[in-house]
């Protein structure tokens, strides 16, 4: 079997050691789905390389989410709604809306850019 690319394998959320386990336990909008699994099922990998690791995606999640925002807003903008006082309230709504909406992602995505791109020494080992 060929193995997929980094890029692919960020964007299906595998294994960063094999390409090939699944990080989580389902789909990113289910109720279930949210769970990291403890080791990858097919190399053993332990996702979580110490106590608190995941804390750091909290700061990955919190970048992903300002520029979420300043793109809402932006949107929004070019869409058509002027950037006046009265409007003040329709932005708010309008980006508290992207920011619950993409909230499942950014969770997710922050715990593989972590794994994948932040953590020194883990990389790709191709099977012999």
């Amino acid at each position: 079997m060929k193995p997929i690319s980094k890029l692919a394998a960020v964007v299906q959320c595998k294994c960063p050691r094999c390409r090939e386990g699944a990080m989580f336990s389902g789909k990113v909008y289910s109720f279930k789905g949210q769970a990291t699994n403890e080791y990858c099922n097919v190399c053993n990998l332990r996702f979580e390389r110490e106590p608190g690791f995941f804390y750091v995606a909290m700061f990955i999640s919190y970048a992903m989410n300002v520029a979420e925002m300043i793109s809402i807003s932006v949107a929004a903008y070019v869409l058509g709604l002027d950037l006046v006082y009265e409007n003040l309230w329709i932005y708010a709504g309008i980006i508290l809306f992207g920011v619950f909406l993409f909230a499942p992602f950014n969770y997710r995505y922050s715990r593989v850019f972590l794994l994948h791109w932040l953590t020194p020494g883990l990389g790709y080992v191709p099977k012999p």
